[in-house]
């Protein structure tokens, strides 16, 4: 069993910032992979299915992104897993808009729900950071990842989001390399 968890903010004037671009990979998985209807679970929501053939639970913490880690550890602490089966989706400024690089372990960034689930879990999880680019000065960073999605950059985050939902199989299996592939191999076709 795996749990992974796409990170965000709750409630609607949040929904389409670039800061909830977990919360809608998370979305986008449940809806392209038949999970099950969602629970009120952990601080969040959950929902239960299968990716290939592995059992995925996806969780949206409902805690803020700066709480994120005691959504998380809940969630494993119940079914008794530990970090090598947690994945999660975020917001990466450190890489160009609609890119996808998955790690295991790291730092933060000064991302506070990758520090919260740090400071819950320790830094040993595998990261899908998806990429939303850097407004060009530290000081632009708060409204830039809490500013909604530009119109044009819809038919690309689509694209991204259906890549990551068609691909998923690869994360399932453990195969990071053949995912980051094959997703950028959909995203040069888009």
């Amino acid at each position: 069993m795996q749990l992974w968890v796409g990170l965000g903010n709750p409630g609607p004037k949040h929904a389409m910032q670039r800061h909830n671009v977990g919360f809608m990979a998370s979305d986008v998985l449940a809806e392209m992979h038949g999970f099950g209807p969602v629970q009120k679970k952990f601080q969040g929501w959950l929902q239960e299915g299968r990716i290939g053939g592995a059992k995925v639970l996806l969780l949206k913490p409902a805690t803020y992104m700066n709480e994120s880690g005691r959504s998380v550890g809940e969630a494993l602490r119940f079914y008794k897993l530990g970090t090598d089966a947690l994945t999660v989706f975020h917001d990466e400024l450190d890489l160009a808009p609609f890119k996808i690089k998955v790690k295991i372990g790291g730092g933060h960034a000064g991302h506070n729900g990758l520090r919260s689930i740090d400071r819950h879990l320790g830094p040993d999880f595998r990261r899908v950071r998806l990429g939303i680019g850097h407004p060009g000065h530290k000081d632009r960073v708060h409204g830039y990842v809490l500013g909604n999605y530009a119109k044009d950059e819809m038919d690309d985050l689509t694209d991204m989001l259906a890549a990551v939902g068609a691909e998923a199989d690869w994360l399932a299996k453990g195969d990071d390399a053949r995912f980051m592939s094959d997703v950028a191999v959909r995203m040069q076709a888009g």
